[in-house]
């Protein structure tokens, strides 16, 4: 196993341990022989809120091979490894390569949004909004209420790749959505998304890259829409700009990203 590889197990043994034992334990202080079943079903659980089909399938492989390590050493009896090991791989749905979506496509999101009179017909239009000014699911994920003001209609964004910060102007009825949102949401500081229980009430933790995915495929397929991702509107906000002419420097700096010389490459990341 290389050092990345090593690296990865590591920290994804680290997240685990800390999901288990609220932050007390890492990969070296835990007691690993000790779960059960109803422990990495939990895991599971939590994982799926936080992380993409594919990193948690990598830290569920992580898991099971310390487990299936410590009935090696004799630590766990071969019926406790694998009850504790019976844990599926995440299934993630298939979906489409990049592409643009026309403004007859966000104007049916829209619409399917503002008629969803509910709690998650207001989030579902506030992350719309954002979406459709270039933001990434990760950008989109670290935003906090504080970085939003309403006055000079503009967000802070935190880069998460380069760790710098831009500041998007937002369009007044971009504003106005996310101050709809804002009323359901509450004015207290934290996360500015709040992920939605069943039965639609506010659940006070940042919202995950996966849950603005799921929002947004299950509000395209209600709206009767071709498949798509989150990225697509930021393939489309950056393909507007440069069909309107706007400087590739200008277009840069809007979508955050990092060198001219390699804009072309970084559209589809």
């Amino acid at each position: 196993m290389g050092k990345g590889s090593r690296r990865t197990m590591r920290e994804a043994l680290n997240a685990i341990a800390e999901i288990l034992t609220d932050k007390q334990c890492d990969a070296i202080t835990i007691d690993w022989s000790k779960l059960k079943y109803q422990h990495t079903a939990l895991v599971r659980s939590v994982l799926i809120e936080k992380y993409s089909p594919a990193m948690v399938n990598k830290m569920l492989c992580a898991l099971r091979r310390t487990l299936k390590e410590a009935w090696r050493l004799e630590l766990m009896s071969r019926d406790e490894y694998a009850k504790a090991a019976d844990i599926p791989s995440v299934k993630s749905e298939s979906l489409p390569k990049g592409r643009s979506i026309t403004e007859g496509e966000i104007s049916k999101l829209w619409d399917n949004c503002l008629q969803d009179n509910s709690n998650l017909g207001a989030r579902d239009a506030a992350l719309l909004a954002v979406l459709t000014v270039g933001l990434r699911r990760s950008e989109i994920t670290h935003l906090d209420l504080e970085h939003f003001n309403s006055r000079t209609r503009s967000l802070i964004i935190k880069e998460t790749k380069g760790n710098k910060e831009r500041i998007v102007y937002l369009p007044k009825e971009v504003v106005q959505v996310i101050k709809d949102w804002l009323q359901i949401r509450g004015k207290t500081q934290g996360p500015l998304f709040y992920p939605l229980n069943k039965g639609h009430n506010v659940t006070h933790r940042r919202m995950s890259e996966q849950g603005v995915l799921k929002a947004m495929m299950l509000r395209g397929k209600r709206a009767g829409l071709k498949k798509f991702t989150p990225h697509d509107f930021r393939r489309t906000f950056i393909g507007n700009l440069l069909d309107a002419g706007v400087d590739i420097v200008t277009v840069q700096k809007l979508a955050g990203h990092a060198c001219v010389s390699c804009y072309a490459a970084k559209l589809n990341k």
